[in-house]
């Protein structure tokens, strides 16, 4: 496959200071924009997988009626964050 090129950008000197700031050895400017690129395009894409799968969930209920109230999934989730906590003490 050929590569192709992503369009030149044009930054404040302090950002561009600031992104080579945090390179790790060995690594460039342009191999950081291309992981930032990739990471973002990631993390959009499950992002609208999440929305899809939450939008399928309300068709489903409205479907067929049955919902969970919001303060059973309240509670559960407290219990669970509570539960977590106290593991958490124990480290």
């Amino acid at each position: 496959m050929k590569s192709a090129t992503i369009p030149s950008l044009r930054v404040d000197p302090e950002l561009r200071s600031a992104a080579e700031a945090v390179l790790e050895e060995g690594e460039t400017l342009s191999s950081f924009v291309e992981r930032s690129i990739r990471d973002q395009v990631e993390r959009r894409l499950a992002e609208r997988e999440f929305v899809a799968r939450g939008l399928r969930s309300r068709d489903d209920a409205r479907k067929s009626g049955r919902y969970v109230p919001a303060a059973k999934v309240l509670s559960r989730l407290e219990r669970m964050l509570a539960r977590a906590r106290r593991e958490a003490r124990k480290k």
